[in-house]
């Protein structure tokens, strides 16, 4: 009998042991967990899941690219439709899966990238190193240009590498990503045909592509007019009027909704203070002499707010409201988070909107070397928290937030990487995921959706 229960006491202690050498297995193979996970809440979205299959897909299209060095855009154009019709069923699926978009998260967006497979050369992610305007100061640092694709204009690194803006899978890519994180209208960079800013080239070909892609994924698209050359009255009634002729009847195009019922267009004005309000007022009041108030092209315009006299200036010129776009607390009256209440009083008194810019943080030392003192410190996405409560207080009726992918001001919410190379280490979102952003993003919407429907009860 006691051997019976020796042997059995044996038995019993080897498989006690062989339960725990398999826990143990078990555990190793499980994926680490970012900090975030428990306390707030972040969890895999089911976008991840396509990573292996967007990559397949990009690399396939790339082969296809490989004999040509520039690849027309309206060739392009086709190459999107077509795969958006091979792939509907996929995006209906993923419309069980993802967040429904939110059309009062409005996000900053930009196409001006390029490289050699789409571009035939690498366009903004080369961007050159700005001098300072004391060449004292300036001498202190170094110049030239970044040479991609393992040195670029950034201090992150992009998941997707120093991507095309032309390439269709990236912009599907960008379109899944921004709905994943719950945002609902696309602040599109805009300048007119044939123009564009000093690092980039023309982008507004791609607008189309852009749209439509947009509205495969149920997101608007609206745009952010930006300072381009001779930019006064009658070139901005120009160019509205275009925009709106051109663009104004595709499903995505944004319009957003008045107090009094009314369906209008919405333009961002990016650096709109440059302009004096003697000549906005020309187009943005009733009684101005290029009036686009009361036509077929009227719209609501934001125009950018920096100091706080802009806030005069603004109601001055006519415009609809103001944004604050920098992602700098502390930067510029207008970024700054504690001024934003007397702000939106303001707007109140005198029937504007204030739409606060929200960021995950700020650091542009790869094309300005001498701005550290700008920088703003991401603190594993605290920073980003912070904005949005500051904005939430407010009770605004749109946030927007800045950026999807400035990458040259490190802004970006799109997903980033750790990277090394012979000279250079980028900066990346560890402890968490390549996707932590978009999902701050994601729950902070839900956030503002649910607080939204309290006040308005």
């Amino acid at each position: 009998m006691a051997r019976f229960r020796r042997r059995t006491c044996i038995i019993l202690l080897l498989f006690i042991l062989f339960i725990c050498s398999i826990m143990m297995a078990l555990k190793t193979l499980r994926p680490d967990r970012a900090g975030f996970g428990d306390p707030f809440g972040l969890g895999l979205l089911p976008e991840l899941q396509q990573r292996t299959v967007l990559l397949d897909s990009k690399q396939n299209l790339l082969n296809r690219a490989q004999g040509d060095t520039v690849t027309r855009v309206s060739n392009l154009h086709s190459i999107a439709v077509n795969t958006m019709k091979a792939s509907m069923s996929s995006v209906r699926k993923l419309e069980e899966e993802l967040s429904s978009p939110n059309y009062n998260f409005h996000i900053f967006y930009y196409t001006w990238y390029g490289n050699p497979q789409f571009d035939g050369k690498y366009i903004h992610w080369n961007h050159p190193l700005l001098p300072h305007w004391d060449p004292k100061i300036a001498n202190n640092y170094p110049k030239g240009r970044h040479n991609p694709p393992e040195d670029i204009g950034a201090n992150f690194y992009p998941e997707l590498g120093s991507y095309s803006s032309k390439d269709p899978t990236v912009i599907e890519a960008h379109m899944k990503q921004m709905r994943a994180a719950s945002t609902g209208v696309i602040v599109l960079s805009w300048y007119p045909p044939g123009m564009a800013d000093e690092n980039g080239e023309p982008t507004d070909d791609l607008v189309p592509v852009v749209l439509d892609y947009a509205h495969k994924y149920n997101l608007k698209v609206t745009f952010h007019i930006e300072p381009y050359k001779d930019r006064d009255d009658r070139s901005m009634y120009h160019n509205v009027k275009y925009i709106i002729d051109k663009y104004g009847s595709h499903p995505a195009f944004y319009r957003h909704k008045t107090s009094t019922g009314r369906l209008l267009p919405m333009f961002y004005v990016y650096d709109s203070y440059v302009t004096i309000p003697e000549i906005w007022a020309n187009l943005l009041t009733v009684s101005g002499s290029q009036s686009i108030r009361n036509t077929p092209y009227d719209a609501l315009f934001i125009a950018l707010l920096v100091e706080e006299r802009h806030k005069h200036d603004i109601h001055r010129s006519g415009f609809d409201g103001m944004y604050t776009y920098f992602a700098t607390n502390g930067f510029s009256y207008g970024s700054s988070h504690h001024n934003w209440a007397s702000l939106k009083a303001f707007c109140d008194s005198n029937n504007l909107m204030f739409i606060p810019s929200v960021g995950p943080g700020y650091i542009d030392t790869s094309i300005r070397p001498w701005n550290n003192h700008n920088t703003r410190n991401r603190v594993n996405g605290k920073y980003y928290e912070t904005a949005f409560s500051a904005a939430l207080l407010v009770r605004p009726e749109i946030i927007s937030i800045t950026s999807f992918n400035e990458w040259h001001e490190g802004t970006q919410i799109e997903k980033a990487i750790p990277k090394r190379t012979g000279q250079v280490v980028y900066l990346d979102y560890k402890p968490h995921k390549p996707n932590v952003y978009l999902e701050l993003t994601q729950k902070w919407s839900e956030k503002y959706r649910k607080e939204q429907e309290q006040w308005l009860m």
